[in-house]
C-alpha cells in the first residue's frame, strides 16, 4: 500500500503520516527530509521554490514510492501542491490520496508556533497559491482533532479507496 498525504504546510502531514504509518506497520518517509540542500538554502532564506527546484526532489520521491512498492509499502508525506506534481508520484496508479485541508488563519498560527523548521511562515501564501485541489482521494479537515483525521483516513483506507 503506497499512501501520500498532501497540503500545504502546517497542516499536520507529518502527524496524520506518520499516525497512519504506525497504524498499518508501513514505514514513513517525510518528503521534506529528501530535499537537496540547494532547496532548504533557498527556503531558509525565504524563497518559495519553482518546479525547475522540485523537480529532481519529486523524482527522488518517486523512486523511493517504486522502490517501497515492492516491499509492502509506504505512507510519505508530501506537499504535492500541483497536479503535474501528483501525477509524477503517482507511481503504477497505485498511490491512495489524503489531502489535508484548512484554513489559512489556522495554518498561520500553526506555522508560527513552530520552531526549528526551515520552511518560513511567511512562504504560506505561496503555497496557497500553488495549490491546485485535486478531485479525488480523500479530503481532511484539518479543524478536526488528529485522532479524529487517523479514523477517518484508516475507515477511507481500509475500504480500499484510491
Amino acid at each position: 500500500m503506497l499512501i501520500i498525504v498532501t497540503g500545504v504546510s502546517g497542516t499536520g502531514k507529518t502527524t496524520i503520516g506518520s499516525g497512519l504509518a504506525a497504524k498499518l506497520g508501513l514505514p514513513f518517509f517525510d518528503a521534506d527530509n529528501f530535499h537537496p540542500e540547494e532547496n532548504i538554502a533557498k527556503m531558509s532564506r525565504g524563497l518559495p521554490l519553482n518546479d525547475t527546484d522540485r523537480m529532481p526532489w519529486l523524482r527522488s520521491l518517486a523512486d523511493l514510492l517504486v522502490k517501497s512498492g515492492k516491499s509492502k509499502g509506504a505512507v510519505l508525506a508530501c506537499s504535492a501542491l500541483k497536479e503535474s506534481y501528483r501525477q509524477l508520484l503517482n507511481v503504477e496508479g497505485k498511490v491512495q490520496w489524503i489531502h489535508l485541508k484548512g484554513d489559512r488563519d489556522l495554518i498561520w498560527s500553526r506555522m508560527l508556533a513552530r520552531k526549528n523548521h526551515y520552511m518560513k511562515a511567511e512562504m504560506l501564501d505561496s503555497q496557497f497559491a500553488t495549490w491546485e485541489e485535486p478531485q479525488y482521494g480523500l479530503k481532511l479537515s484539518i479543524f478536526q482533532s488528529p485522532e479524529d483525521m487517523l479514523v477517518e483516513a484508516l475507515k477511507y483506507l481500509n475500504k480500499g479507496n484510491g
